[in-house]
């Protein structure tokens, strides 16, 4: 149809149907446990059942998913930057220092999210949130306490490989470098014991504690001499020992290898070595209670560093990629975008308004809950509604599509010198054509029938043809019908007498099937009102994506990568 104004859409800028669809409560401020609670109580259930199969299959995946969550925290927040895969602009996490060839569990990760997006039916849980999930159930899994893991993080579309290089503790660190690298994410010294308790689990390459094992003197030389048996001084870099003698147990024995000299790593035995951390240790070692409520506490603390909530960041479909960037889509290398078709290039308008509604909407769910094509729905039945009636039930559950067609787009949509044969389906194509009573239409568009169709009237021909010359002023604006601003029957009405604006608007009453319509609705304003809804919902209806099908946009101008 014609280009639309803007104030088609001004009704929407909040939308009832983000709390009348989705039975989701709005969390405005930081996190909260509870938020998966309503809009997807299967999502936590979801992610414990894959992290026990995987720990119970592997006991060492424990620690690992447990490391992950440490160490996409203290990288610019818990955002799940550590997740991303390498790309032309993503220089990933992975292949930093103290992640290469030494992170792991990503496949889990992987898993989990599958599982929990075929829970909720859509992408709905970060895969930040799962990162801080997976870690405590993995706690729970080799016999270590629960906690409430604060939930609402959205994730990052980028990564840090130099943050990750100089913000995550190195295994050579002293007591001083260790508190300052805490104090950098607002954790003090009891958070830096507590967390570094985490260790009681777990296990680590010969290379890291290579040097600690030939050249440190604060370590048991029985310990020292049976580490040197599986880490010689050069090769085996991938040997693994266990950090503490129970590595698949969430105990306190890591704290009492300290008070002996046999911490495996020289950052471990630092926190025991006659600094401000000894008693913490000897604490710990003794009262399994203690460590494990002060550990919750900073898993907490952690899981609080610098979220990206409310609009930031996105919501992945696939935790390992980010975002780059069908008629909301922009064009890029790879989308052939809609909004470049004849029938909407510099026509179709009001992309910013719906950005708007999108972020709005999203602000009220806490993610994004409602499609961009639900949200067009919408709006056009809350912009009728808001230029005078009627209404009607908006079907909802669409997803987004991943792929526009503009050569779709420039054969399907129906253009403005189209006779009748061309346009039918009858009582759909009139009742809908109504729509132009609220809308205007660019000279480009109307010229070649005010100098050139016959079925004009002719003093209405004449005097748009003083505001739309021959050539020239192609965007100059003439309205539809009489009374733009008001959703009547008066586009009707000038079709009788020769007045309709565009020729496919007047192929409707020239003498076709369409013409006693024409008349019923010229005179027949709730008859015109009531069929508008019928048609509305029947045009909604055409081939939507649902289930599993397509996505739901986290920006409506860009696919999100999968």
């Amino acid at each position: 149809m014609a280009s639309s104004s803007l104030s088609l859409f001004r009704a929407l800028l909040f939308l009832s149907l983000a709390i009348s669809a989705f039975s989701t409560r709005p969390y405005k401020e930081g996190l909260t446990p509870y938020f998966y609670d309503y809009v997807c109580p299967q999502a936590l259930p979801a992610i414990k059942r894959v992290v026990e199969a995987a720990v119970q299959q592997e006991r060492r995946m424990g620690a690992s998913l447990l490391r992950l969550h440490f160490h996409d925290c203290f990288v610019n927040g818990c955002d799940a930057s550590i997740l991303l895969d390498e790309t032309p602009t993503i220089h990933t996490e992975k292949l930093a220092g103290a992640n290469n060839n030494s992170a792991r569990g990503f496949e889990v990760i992987d898993q989990i999210k599958a599982e929990v997006d075929k829970a909720c039916g859509y992408s709905l849980v970060s895969c930040a949130d799962i990162l801080a999930i997976a870690a405590r159930d993995s706690v729970v899994a080799l016999g270590g306490p629960s906690w409430e893991v604060q939930l609402g993080r959205r994730d990052s579309t980028t990564a840090s490989r130099t943050t990750a290089n100089n913000d995550l503790p190195a295994p050579n660190m002293d007591l001083p470098a260790l508190i300052n690298t805490f104090q950098k994410q607002g954790l003090d010294t009891k958070d830096l014991v507590a967390l570094s308790g985490a260790h009681t689990i777990g296990f680590a390459q010969c290379f890291t504690f290579r040097n600690r094992t030939y050249n440190d003197t604060n370590i048991s030389t029985d310990f020292a001499r049976s580490l040197r048996s599986s880490c010689p001084r050069t090769g085996q870099d991938s040997n693994l020992a266990h950090l503490d003698p129970s590595p698949a147990q969430f105990d306190t024995l890591y704290f009492h290898n300290l008070l002996t000299q046999k911490g495996l790593l020289h950052s471990d035995q630092a926190l025991y070595s006659g600094g401000s951390t000894n008693e913490l240790v000897k604490t710990y070692s003794d009262d399994v209670e203690a460590f494990w409520d002060d550990f919750a506490k900073s898993m907490v603390k952690m899981g609080n560093i610098k979220p990206l909530i409310g609009n930031r960041g996105e919501i992945r479909l696939n935790c390992r990629r980010g975002c780059d960037g069908w008629i909301l889509l922009d064009p890029t290398p790879t989308i052939d975008s809609e909004k470049l078709a004849f029938p909407n290039n510099n026509s179709a308008r009001g992309f910013e308004v719906i950005d708007q509604i999108k972020v709005e909407v999203d602000r009220v769910c806490g993610c994004p809950v409602v499609s961009c094509v639900d949200i067009l729905a919408v709006t056009a039945r809350d912009s009728v509604v808001a230029l005078g009636e009627p209404s009607w039930k908006v079907r909802l559950g669409r997803r987004d599509s991943t792929m526009p067609s503009r050569t779709t787009a420039n054969s399907d949509i129906p253009t403005l010198n189209m006779d009748l044969p061309a346009l039918i389906k009858v009582k759909d194509l009139v009742v809908l054509s109504g729509a132009h009573m609220i809308v205007f239409a660019q000279c480009r568009i109307i010229r070649d029938r005010i100098y050139n169709d016959s079925n004009i009237n002719h003093a209405f021909a004449k005097n748009l043809r003083t505001s739309y010359p021959r050539t020239g002023s192609d965007s100059n604006l003439a309205c539809l019908d009489p009374a733009l601003a008001s959703f009547d029957t008066l586009y009707s009405n000038n079709l009788l007498t020769k007045k309709g604006l565009l020729h496919s608007d007047q192929a409707l009453s020239t003498d076709g099937s369409t013409l006693e319509l024409v008349k019923s609705y010229s005179c027949d304003y709730d008859a015109f009102w009531k069929d508008f809804a019928k048609s509305t919902v029947k045009m909604g209806n055409i081939k939507p994506l649902i289930g599993d099908q397509g996505q739901i946009h986290s920006n409506c101008r860009r696919v999100n990568c999968v």
